[in-house]
């Protein structure tokens, strides 16, 4: 489940950017998340669903809607997103055979429990925190202003 599967790498970056640009208080629109992904914003958009219909995501409609994490940054885990990400992915038909039966399969279905015990305690915060160790600027949000 967690190797190298395009929905859920795109899910991944999706929340991720989330996490770094908007967290639980900003927004971020779903044109913003593609264009910093080089994604097209048509392609993400079942994805933004699906995180939404989930919880892991709050959408805000309107002009200047768009999206925030559902929960803290520390409560969601990389397994968290991979699971609403791979939950409506079809499996691929794949390669059959003796070789990949007895030795491939299996193979990869230890890599991935591996994978997968690491995924379930790497959380959004500490993605954001090597973001940001690795020379990424978070965006400085504006303070609110109160005018009478």
């Amino acid at each position: 489940m967690y190797l190298r599967r395009d929905r859920t790498m795109i899910a991944v970056v999706i929340m991720v950017d989330v996490a770094f640009h908007a967290g639980r208080a900003g927004l971020v629109s779903g044109a913003d998340i593609a264009e910093r992904a080089g994604l097209a914003r048509r392609g993400i958009e079942p994805l933004l669903q699906a995180l939404s219909r989930s919880g892991l995501l709050d959408s805000v409609r309107g002009p200047r809607g768009g999206y925030r994490l559902g929960r803290p940054a520390r409560d969601i885990t990389l397994d968290d997103v991979v699971r609403v990400a791979a939950h409506d992915d079809a499996p691929e038909a794949g390669p059959e055979g003796h070789l990949f039966e007895r030795v491939i399969s299996p193979g990869w279905k230890k890599l991935d429990e591996l994978v997968g015990k690491q995924m379930a305690v790497l959380t959004l915060e500490e993605m954001v925190r090597r973001a940001e160790t690795s020379g990424l600027r978070r965006p400085v949000q504006e303070p609110i202003s109160f005018s009478i």
